[in-house]
């Protein structure tokens, strides 16, 4: 008996895994970036958060003022480019810079910092969107290279 072979396009349950993670973490991420750049404001997140937070640390200033200003607008762009699944290799790839920055920031702070709250459900979202990639056909990225392919 050979095994049934899904055609092009269709919707398993790994698609719909894909798509939940995917949107999941693109909220989380558009809706930091969202209240950092339009509440908050990106100048006051850099002051609050990294300049005045780490001026006791070895990063020098505009380090800590270019790092606080940008995160703010990659989550809001990474965390949209995952909401319709467009460019998500790009959009992975900065919310993964994030991740990494945001982790080594709470270390320099405070070397036993607890994860559980807050870096690595995002981190364990980032990872099941990467290895779902594939199948994650109810993305932009996937409707295009469906169509593409036909």
């Amino acid at each position: 008996m050979t095994p049934s072979r899904t055609p092009p396009g269709a919707l398993t349950p790994r698609s719909w895994a894909a798509f939940v993670a995917r949107t999941i973490l693109g909220l989380i991420f558009f809706m930091a970036g969202f209240w950092k750049v339009f509440e908050l404001g990106a100048l006051q997140h850099a002051h609050g958060m990294f300049v005045e937070s780490y001026a006791d640390t070895f990063l020098p200033a505009w380090s800590l003022w270019a790092t606080g200003v940008a995160i703010p607008f990659v989550e809001l762009a990474a965390g949209a480019l995952m909401l319709v699944g467009w460019q998500r290799r790009i959009a992975a790839l900065g919310l993964g810079g994030v991740l990494i920055l945001v982790t080594f920031g709470h270390l320099l702070a405070e070397p036993l910092y607890v994860f559980s709250a807050h870096v690595i459900p995002r981190t364990l979202l980032l990872v099941l969107v990467l290895i779902l990639f594939e199948d994650d056909r109810l993305s932009l990225d996937g409707w295009l290279a469906l169509r593409s392919a036909s």
